[in-house]
């Protein structure tokens, strides 16, 4: 039987960073509002340089703006798209992206690029205006907003790469890379150690090769040979990254670990799974014998909607497990969810409105 897909790209959590408070509420806003007031207030007893309080203030407004901008998207699932701006239209990569592009905007995903050319321009050019979003890099050679994106209300331009980065990254559900130079090696590594060390919620990374050639498959080979050998990574890490030379491969690999899984969510000493469909009892015994090694004490286990979650109010209805995770196997984590996908999802319903398999 065929494995279920299902494209659900309206039931994003709030914000996909590691929460671990409780509800935000206003009286917590206007808090952190008064502390923003006073670390401005130290600013000026320290008597900050000009230069750094340039800084300082033009990356608040840049990030203030952004955010207005992705707050009315945060719900909808996103995926970024790296690449070179210098693909040409003609290269069988640029191609690729536009394909990829079009396949994420049919499944109800925006895409989001860094609104330049090359690879960026294709991913929009398959997703089109409406399902597109960019943050647009100011530099002094380059580059102006693609023709797609250019002008719309969901371009965002930045000064700061920093600040450009942390929305790549903040704001979105996976990430598809294809072959660039030093950003996009740059982003790739970037994105990768923040899921490692659990300072970004896990999410899928697919690095796409064009037909024929094998950029990231060489990357991944110097990547063995020179970090796990060493032992510099583990094996379990590799399993964080998904290359391929098929769109189609690399459009599953994003679709699938959101068929059954949802989203996560740290609550005191416990990390919360939300699932789409609740696991059996054997298949919990099995999580908690081949992951044991990343339970720290007690078992995984079913539980109920923490009162915590009700910021979230979309996910109450949602199965939920939850254990005391170790904070360090994020790789073992990754498959954790990747087994849950397989178990969960592995019969398909042509009665399910919502499954895609048909064009899959």
């Amino acid at each position: 039987m065929a494995k279920q897909r299902i494209s659900r790209p309206q039931a994003s959590e709030g914000s996909p960073f590691p929460t671990e408070s409780a509800a935000f509420d206003d009286v917590r806003a206007t808090q952190l509002l008064d502390e923003m007031r006073e670390t401005i207030l130290k600013l000026d007893r320290d008597n900050t340089v000009p230069g750094d309080l340039r800084i300082l203030a033009r990356a608040i407004k840049e990030l203030r703006y952004a955010f207005k901008v992705f707050t009315p998207y945060r719900r909808m699932r996103k995926i970024t798209v790296f690449g070179s701006a210098r693909m040409q239209p003609d290269h069988p990569s640029y191609q690729q992206a536009v394909e990829f592009g079009r396949e994420m905007a049919q499944a109800g995903w925006y895409v989001v690029t860094g609104a330049g050319g090359g690879i960026m321009e294709a991913a929009h050019v398959g997703a089109g205006r409406e399902m597109s979003m960019g943050l647009n890099i100011i530099l002094p050679f380059e580059q102006e907003a693609n023709r797609i994106i250019n002008d719309d209300k969901k371009l965002v331009n930045l000064k700061y790469f920093f600040t450009r980065k942390l929305m790549f990254v903040k704001e979105v559900h996976a990430i598809a890379l294809f072959p660039g130079g030093y950003g996009t090696l740059d982003e790739f590594f970037e994105t990768i150690t923040l899921i490692q060390t659990g300072k970004r919620d896990l999410m899928p990374i697919v690095a796409i090769d064009a037909p024929g050639d094998s950029y990231y498959a060489d990357l991944v080979e110097y990547m063995k040979k020179h970090l796990l050998k060493t032992k510099l990574i583990s094996t379990d890490d590799l399993s964080l990254l998904k290359v391929t030379s098929n769109v189609q491969e690399a459009f599953n690999e994003i679709i699938d670990f959101y068929t059954v899984y949802n989203s996560m969510r740290y609550i005191k000493n416990q990390l919360y799974l939300r699932l789409h469909f609740a696991p059996t009892p054997e298949l919990l015994e099995q999580l908690n014998t081949d992951f044991q090694d990343i339970i720290t004490e007690g078992r995984i286990e079913c539980v109920p909607t923490h009162p915590y979650e009700a910021d979230e109010p979309h996910l109450a209805n949602l199965p939920r497990i939850a254990f005391q995770f170790n904070r360090r196997g994020l790789s073992r984590l990754r498959q954790m969810i990747d087994l849950i996908n397989d178990m969960l999802a592995n019969k398909c319903s042509v009665d399910d409105p919502d499954c895609i398999r048909c064009r899959v």
